[in-house]
């Protein structure tokens, strides 16, 4: 027993030195990547960015005034086509990306839509060719007459209202309308 105890703190032991010296080789090599990327960025900005040399006459000043306008353009120019590069590429990406789900057979769910569908049309959907059951309501209703009431007769014969008024109008029309109530 105290083998395998004395073996696996050994192991243990190896293994916790092997980490620290991964550890200290991540290090140093992080350190190297610092200083390269430091020094890439000086030589770049050494190449594009000289020191700036201001001249004493005006004339020298609008000189070195249109080249750095110049030189904006150019960049603004490159900035663009570079933004354009990216779009491009991101586009082609999504399309390559929808082809490769298209192929595994896996499609992304579109946002579902409330779809109008009669309980016939929903039942023979669910059931197929099952659905033997007819579920029209108003099939089943009762057909019912209706019956002219007097008022709606009245309303009917009416006809021109013009017509009417002036039927009412005066004495003989008062006298016709105490006539048709009793």
């Amino acid at each position: 027993v105290s083998q395998s105890k004395k073996r696996n703190r050994a192991i243990t032991a190896r293994r916790q030195h092997l980490k620290s010296v991964m550890l200290q080789i991540a290090a140093t090599e992080l350190e190297k990547d610092k200083s390269r990327r430091e020094a890439e960025k000086q030589n770049y900005l050494a190449e594009h960015c000289p020191p700036l040399h201001i001249p004493g006459s005006m004339s020298e000043v609008q000189e070195l005034c249109k080249q750095l306008h110049a030189k904006i353009d150019a960049a603004e120019e490159e900035k663009y086509d570079m933004e354009v590069k990216v779009q491009k590429s991101s586009k082609e990406l999504e399309d390559m990306n929808q082809k490769l789900f298209d192929l595994r057979g896996k499609f992304k769910r579109p946002p579902l839509r409330r779809v109008r569908m009669s309980a016939d049309a929903m039942l023979k959907a669910l059931l197929g060719s099952k659905h033997k059951v007819c579920m029209d309501l108003r099939a089943n209703l009762k057909q019912v007459k209706k019956e002219d009431t007097e008022k709606e007769r009245d309303l009917r014969d009416v006809g021109d209202w013009r017509k009417n008024i002036e039927e009412k109008s005066g004495m003989e029309g008062r006298k016709k309308m105490f006539e048709t109530e009793s």
